[in-house]
């Protein structure tokens, strides 16, 4: 299990990472707008219900790589640092402007729930950004490694709730904001960058 302090430094990462701008909470936002806040809450909740098998995935990738070696582990560990610090170049090139959206197809309940299911699980960014963030903040000595990354993926889908939710609820304010602010877009993707490469950094001084 995460200390207190691990717990508490991850979640407002993850907060703070799902607010930057992206495909999900951009679709979120939209049916929310589009077709009221109970569209973009089930779309929310089939989001956090894919999180479910991405956690599922890395939970045991992880912990059967641990039991193969603590060198392969480290080395997983490394190649995600890579990664990290490769996705904080791209939010610091991102665009600012309005946000890409399209219109948005009318679903019914149960559909907006699996688009959201599918859309996430489908998405292999979301795997590879599980597998490079989550070891992050994995400590072998700490516990069972499964256990570990199957909290921080509960604290992950915490985080995605609230933020999402957020979203979903205040969906006109929030369009405005995050749509139309150049500014507020600017900070939120040099925030996440930073983010990244603390992360990267973070583990060059740490075992």
């Amino acid at each position: 299990m995460p200390s207190l302090d691990t717990a508490l430094t991850f979640l407002g990462l993850s907060i703070l990472l799902g607010l930057s701008p992206g495909p999900d909470n951009v679709f979120v936002l939209m049916q929310s707008a589009t077709h009221g806040r109970k569209a973009g809450l089930l779309v929310t909740l089939g989001l956090c219900t894919g999180l479910l098998g991405h956690t599922a995935a890395v939970a045991l990738g992880l912990a059967a790589v641990l039991a193969a070696s603590a060198a392969a582990f480290m080395a997983l560990k490394l190649a995600g640092a890579a990664y990290l610090v490769f996705l904080a170049w791209d939010a610091m090139r991102a665009p600012v402007g309005p946000l890409a959206s399209g219109s948005p197809p009318t679903l019914q309940p149960w559909q907006m729930y699996g688009r959201g299911v599918v859309m996430n699980l489908t998405n292999p960014k979301v795997g590879i950004f599980f597998l490079a963030f989550l070891p992050q903040f994995v400590r072998p000595e700490a516990g069972q490694v499964a256990w570990q990354v199957t909290s921080l993926g509960g604290l992950f889908i915490l985080a995605t709730l609230l933020v999402f939710g957020s979203l979903a609820w205040f969906a006109g304010w929030a369009g405005v904001w995050l749509q139309r602010s150049r500014r507020t877009q600017r900070i939120l993707r040099w925030s996440t960058a930073v983010i990244f490469i603390g992360l990267a950094a973070r583990l060059a001084w740490l075992d």
